[in-house]
């Protein structure tokens, strides 16, 4: 295999890839061994065709296709390490060559690590952070802890409330026709989470369990499903059963159960001291991030579209994760949500590009600064991951390859650079008023 690297406009590049002629057989040959039992011609067993018989008949690029896949699967991560480039995105793949008896060229364009030159990054002003917990804080604090506790049980003696869950089962037509995605049995739907389309959950308030609703609702404008944008439909809903919190007494019987302590008061005291540390971490992560945005915007750097594109498509995979934990699909979510795949990718570019951003100035203060981590330190690290995961340290290192230390040891620098920031910054009111000023 032969590797050759063009460098082109703003941070990025195209890898061309050589692939010798015996390695194009042997995929070719693999992808007929894969698909000869499928294949069916007169005068043969079906899986005995000979290859010849089959390029024959269906021309001689028949197996291309599954000879490609391979072929860039198996070789395009070892070009990416014989290139030398710091690439930053997934490739866009262009097959240039593939014939029998002749080597295979593909092209991969792909963005580069951009250069950063750095602005101040020592003695940055940030803005004083007040952390001090007010009672109506402690207040809101024990309320949201009664409502955790809860009781949910269930209602037969009133209709659906706002704050209810009512347990449903529904199907959605739309010109009378049931639409893909539009159905679902046994779902809890919280009366007031807004999770569903239009006014569906309020055309439930007032009914009870056991009846059959049929709630209208229209679908918006930009609704991801052309065919149903903007249309009026119509859902058919069974109410099987209607929840409801009870929240108990804030007394001393409460904390008791909540809680280590005997008596309300002292529950109260335990409760503002964790507000006080919450707030303080609070005022530790919003002043790390007014100072890194200040460093980024002192810098300069060209962050190409590839690398931006990438960021957003792991932030929406990252979401689609979050949301099938809480039982919903992406499709689910989407159709619910009026939002596309590529709606989702513009929301979250702004965020995308801060944490590009505040990821390369952090490494390259690394290098500037020549932070380094020790043996020790990464061995204290693991120690950490082991208590939080109930595991042993020695079996953890034992897991953990090449690639996971040096990542490890990457975080641990970028996190040497985030504590010299901030033991440098300069806390101050005038930067607290500008702040305040540029919110408004």
């Amino acid at each position: 295999m032969s590797v050759q690297v063009e460098n082109l406009e703003k941070n990025m590049a195209k890898l061309t890839i050589e692939v010798a002629a015996e390695e194009v057989e042997k995929a070719i040959q693999a992808a007929y061994m894969k698909e000869k039992g499928k294949i069916s011609i007169p005068g043969f067993r079906k899986g005995r065709v000979p290859r010849q018989m089959i390029e024959k008949m269906y021309g001689a690029s028949v197996f291309y296709e599954d000879a490609v896949n391979t072929l860039i699967q198996e070789h395009y991560p070892s070009a990416m390490e014989e290139s030398g480039v710091d690439i930053v995105s997934r490739p866009v793949i262009d097959v240039v060559q593939i014939e029998k008896g002749q080597p295979f060229i593909f092209t991969a364009e792909v963005a580069v690590r951009p250069e950063v030159t750095l602005g101040k990054y020592l003695g940055v002003q940030v803005a004083k952070v007040d952390t001090a917990v007010s009672d109506e804080e402690v207040a809101e604090a024990l309320e949201k802890e009664r409502n955790n506790n809860a009781r949910t049980v269930s209602v037969t003696d009133r209709p659906v409330q706002n704050g209810d869950t009512a347990v449903i089962d529904f199907e959605g037509f739309a010109d009378g026709v049931p639409f893909e995605g539009g159905k679902g049995e046994n779902h809890p739907l919280e009366i007031g989470s807004h999770s569903f389309i239009d006014t569906f959950e309020e055309q439930l308030i007032g009914k009870n369990a056991g009846d059959d609703v049929e709630v209208n609702v229209t679908f918006p404008e930009q609704y991801p499903e052309a065919s149903l944008a903007g249309k009026a439909a119509l859902f058919k809903v069974k109410i099987h059963e209607i929840k409801a919190k009870e929240i108990p007494d804030l007394d001393d019987e409460f904390a008791q159960d909540v809680s280590e302590f005997d008596t309300l008061e002292e529950y109260k005291e335990d409760v503002r001291k964790h507000l006080q540390e919450s707030k303080e971490n609070d005022a530790k992560r919003t002043k790390e991030d007014e100072a890194i945005q200040k460093i980024i915007e002192a810098s300069a750097m060209e962050i190409p579209e590839a690398m931006l594109d990438t960021q957003c498509e792991n932030m929406v995979n990252e979401f689609a994760q979050r949301i099938l934990q809480s039982g919903l699909s992406m499709e689910q979510y989407l159709q619910f949500s009026g939002l596309t795949v590529e709606k989702l990718k513009e929301q979250v570019r702004p965020e995308a590009e801060t944490r590009i951003k505040s990821s390369l100035v952090l490494e390259q203060i690394v290098k500037e600064e020549n932070i380094q981590v020790t043996e020790e330190e990464i061995q204290a690290e693991i120690e950490k991951m082991a208590a939080t995961y109930n595991m042993e340290a020695d079996k953890i290192k034992d897991y953990m390859g090449d690639a996971e230390k040096e990542s490890m040891a990457r975080d641990l620098k970028v996190m040497k650079a985030v504590d010299l920031i901030m033991e440098n910054v300069e806390e101050t009111e005038q930067a607290a008023e500008a702040k305040a000023e540029s919110e408004e």
